[in-house]
């Protein structure tokens, strides 16, 4: 990247994003004697965005390549193996947050500590994100890239057809404050609701949207798993459970093709929806779905998703890489990131740039989604996250509420199944 100290003292300074993608040919790679490599899980968003080409515009001495495998389950093994190798790493890896636990806690010596990069400010990020990539002892090994502030997305046209309130801020009063609320509403509007048509799309949604939002879920303080104990976690299951007893649901598996397709023929009225998932809404329900859908504020704060960048230390350019993940992760990018990918910031300072506190989302009723979105990242609790956090949440959802959502099998039954699944896969 840079080939002197003083130069990547300068990073600090950096002017904002130079020109939009598309404005000129993108930035040729050749001849520069740094390159600096990304490794990166399926779309990422930052070479989408024209990140890489306007750090490379800054920086003339460095080229950025990036590699990228679509899918996280074959990713990140190949991480884990690459760290304890101290070889075959990119310069600056990503780390989904369902994984940055385990990595903090068995990769600690094989990552650089990225708390004093260039540039890098922890007031700038929001405390529960920092605090998801820290070590006991203070070291932060990765630096938050997005994150997924939790609101309610729903259809309006639907919400009338069963007497429901439309405007987006008598919807958000709904449910206001408490889940259990959620619940009330879907029983109103099961009682007028228009042929063929659910309140919302999955019983395990639900369940992932009040466990996101809850300061304890699936492992303590100290890293031990609680999940069978916890009673939010068994409030969360116990209220999916309620609108899968009622009907509520339409009995749908999530990021499944029939799950786009109930998007597609508005099939259920209302889903829980982190930030990222608008652009996905707006492609499954296409332009027959634009305007009828809205986005309302969800009944308690919570995060769905969000990522990390990380620095191996067995790299060659350790300090240049450093610097670039630090740039990367700045609020000016991670406001362009969401201009121009959708992608919700983790740094709370680029909650007060114009492109994310007055973005609107024109698919969406011109909803304001960077305020609605700003406000709930603003409140989502500081929780543990445990080492296998996405491996429980997956065997809860898949192994757990889908049995009693599409079978009808008794919660109980599906409970006690759910926790001898994650014993077994977690070898305890």
């Amino acid at each position: 990247m840079l080939a002197a100290a003083a130069l990547l003292a300068g990073c600090a300074t950096d002017p904002p994003v130079p020109p939009a993608p598309g404005a000129g040919s993108p930035v040729p790679t050749a001849g520069r004697p740094v390159t600096l490599t990304v490794g990166v899980y399926g779309t990422f968003g930052m070479k989408e965005a024209g990140l890489y080409d306007a750090y490379m515009r800054l920086h003339p001495d460095v080229a950025i390549r990036q590699t990228s495998l679509s899918r996280t389950d074959v990713y990140y093994p190949q991480l884990l193996t690459h760290l304890t190798a101290g070889a075959g790493l990119a310069d600056v890896q990503a780390v989904e947050v369902g994984n940055i636990a385990e990595v903090v806690g068995t990769q600690a010596g094989r990552l650089a500590d990225l708390a004093h990069a260039p540039g890098v400010r922890r007031e700038d990020f929001l405390p529960w994100k920092w605090a998801q990539a820290r070590t006991a002892d203070g070291r932060v090994l990765g630096l938050g890239t997005d994150i997924g502030p939790l609101a309610v997305c729903y259809r309006k046209d639907l919400f009338a057809a069963a007497g429901l309130p439309t405007d987006r801020e008598e919807v958000g009063r709904l449910w206001a404050g408490d889940w259990r609320k959620y619940l009330a509403a879907g029983r109103r509007f099961a009682a007028r609701a228009p042929g063929g048509t659910a309140f919302t799309d999955s019983a395990s949604g639900v369940m992932a949207a009040v466990v996101s939002g809850a300061p304890l879920r699936y492992y303590d303080a100290a890293g031990r798993l609680v999940v069978a104990a916890n009673p939010a976690v068994r409030a969360a299951w116990d209220l999916g459970a309620a609108f899968a007893r009622d009907g509520l649901t339409a009995r749908l598996q999530q990021f499944t093709p029939d799950w786009d397709r109930g998007f597609a023929h508005g099939r259920f009225a209302s889903v829980t929806c982190p930030a990222w998932m608008l652009g996905y809404i707006q492609d499954k329900a296409g332009p027959a779905g634009a305007g009828k859908w809205d986005v309302a504020r969800a009944p308690r704060p919570g995060n769905w998703g969000g990522s990390f960048l990380v620095v191996p230390s067995a790299g060659p350019r350790v300090a240049e890489a450093a610097a670039l993940a630090a740039w990367l992760t700045a609020p000016e990018q991670q406001a362009v990131l969401f201009e121009r990918r959708g992608s919700f910031p983790s740094a709370r300072a680029a909650f007060a740039l114009p492109a994310v506190a007055d973005a609107r989302h024109p698919y969406f009723g011109d909803a304001p989604v960077g305020r609605i979105y700003s406000a709930a990242a603003r409140e989502v609790p500081v929780a543990p996250v445990g080492p296998k956090d996405g491996l429980v949440n997956q065997i809860l959802s898949d192994t757990g509420m889908l049995q009693v959502d599409q079978t009808g099998r008794a919660p109980e039954s599906a409970w006690r199944a759910a926790m001898k699944a994650i014993d077994n896969a977690l070898d305890r």
